[in-house]
């Protein structure tokens, strides 16, 4: 930027539909969750638990996989072509692979469905990140925006699973007449049908690059980002990784050693989605200034191997929770304080900065809940997918170790 260049900052109009492209996606992603295994057993015509579950974890992974693959893609031609085209190409893009997969009738065409929708979801983040840093004035308005941004996100994983389960139910009660296989696609007709509008509202909400009030380019970096960025990206794909363990882990856990029922899982994870939105809330606050957030990252990685490694020891429901919350409020606030800094860390490279995290937290993702599952039946060391997982962390911890200092803005020269 310019120097004596005034940065604009985004409209509420243009943050609200930004907001809505962000949970719309990850709505959009776990609305199938409910109904994956029911719509593969309609397509491939079989009721096998093994080649249901195989493909559940594949789809799942395929989407993973194209998120990872394009992201940074996505983040690189934003950079060049603006943000508002490519966040629109994203939401629309979605809206149309959905359509794709609730119709697709075979097995290769569910999977190319899957691909595509990953495709497209992984080109919002990385844009609608980078034109809000774009148009950030100051530090804390980049910092507070950033937290609505996580929590729009955060909203659409915890609501997505349920909306996905009522409107299965709502068609079969009130049109019964449209038989099974029009009841299981009409979650996906829905959230295309939801993200074509918020197609519409980006179109005409979001500052359009040619436009005089497009991107400004944000405050130039001055951290020494050939550094701090690699540390961040570990730290991205270490907490991603450690969420998805835990989350596979966890259920395996209840459903087969602790003996709960679906109901009492579902409160677990939903403890968790409230755990990470009030976390937060609370770090990106004006309760707490944006340049302290680095001083957050060692302990809340430590936090979070300590949560880890005694959750598989808790026997009661009470501590079982506590272990739970801590798990949840350090990964919560660990996300959104990476994303800060590498926005604040990349300068004119922001979308690349951001889709290289996209794609960092996406394979730690995949790999986590992978590992989770398969480690979950080994015996020679005691809780693996917990015990295993809290020590990635702490490799985790030792690359945070320094980076506080090394993230300090540098200091005025004085006169």
């Amino acid at each position: 930027m310019n120097k004596g260049t005034t940065v604009r900052p985004l409209s509420w109009r243009t943050l609200c539909s930004l907001l809505l492209a962000m949970f719309t996606i990850a709505a959009g992603f776990g609305v199938v969750l409910p109904i994956l295994p029911a719509t593969i057993a309609r397509v491939a015509g079989t009721t096998d638990t093994v080649a249901l579950s195989r493909h559940t974890g594949i789809l799942t992974g395929t989407y993973t996989l194209a998120v990872f693959m394009f992201a940074p893609l996505w983040g690189r031609v934003a950079d060049r072509y603006g943000r508002q085209p490519i966040i629109l190409m994203g939401v629309f893009g979605f809206s149309i692979t959905l359509v794709i997969f609730a119709f697709a009738e075979t097995l290769p065409l569910l999977y190319l469905g899957r691909f595509l929708n990953g495709l497209f979801a992984s080109s919002i983040a990385p844009a609608a990140y980078a034109l809000v840093g774009d148009h950030a004035p100051t530090k804390e308005w980049r910092a507070h925006r950033f937290a609505l941004l996580n929590m729009s996100g955060a909203a659409g994983f915890l609501v997505g699973p349920m909306l996905g389960g009522l409107a299965v139910l709502g068609t079969r009660t009130l049109f019964p007449s449209l038989g099974e296989p029009m009841t299981y696609r009409s979650p996906f007709l829905a959230g295309s049908g939801f993200a074509f509008l918020v197609a519409l509202a980006i179109w005409a909400f979001v500052p359009n690059p040619t436009s005089k009030e497009a991107d400004a380019g944000g405050p130039p970096s001055t951290l020494n980002n050939n550094t701090a960025l690699p540390r961040l990206l570990n730290i991205s794909f270490v907490t991603a990784a450690a969420v998805g363990a835990f989350e596979v882990g966890l259920a395996l856990r209840a459903t087969q050693i602790l003996n709960m029922s679906p109901y009492e899982v579902g409160l677990m994870f939903t403890e968790c989605s409230l755990v990470m939105l009030v976390a937060q809330a609370i770090v990106f606050s004006p309760l707490v200034k944006p340049e302290t957030t680095r001083w957050f990252l060692t302990p809340a990685l430590a936090v979070l191997a300590v949560g880890l490694a005694g959750l598989p020891l808790a026997t009661a429901t009470v501590t079982t929770i506590i272990f739970v919350g801590m798990i949840a409020g350090s990964a919560g606030i660990l996300s959104p304080i990476v994303t800060y800094w590498i926005s604040l860390s990349a300068g004119e490279r922001q979308g690349a900065e951001l889709g290289r995290q996209t794609a960092a937290a996406s394979l730690g993702q995949a790999t986590g809940s992978a590992a989770g599952g398969l480690l979950f039946g080994v015996v020679f060391v005691p809780n693996a997918p917990f015990t295993l997982t809290a020590v990635v962390v702490l490799s985790g911890l030792v690359a945070s170790i320094g980076l506080a200092r090394l993230l300090a803005p540098p200091r005025k020269a004085s006169a």
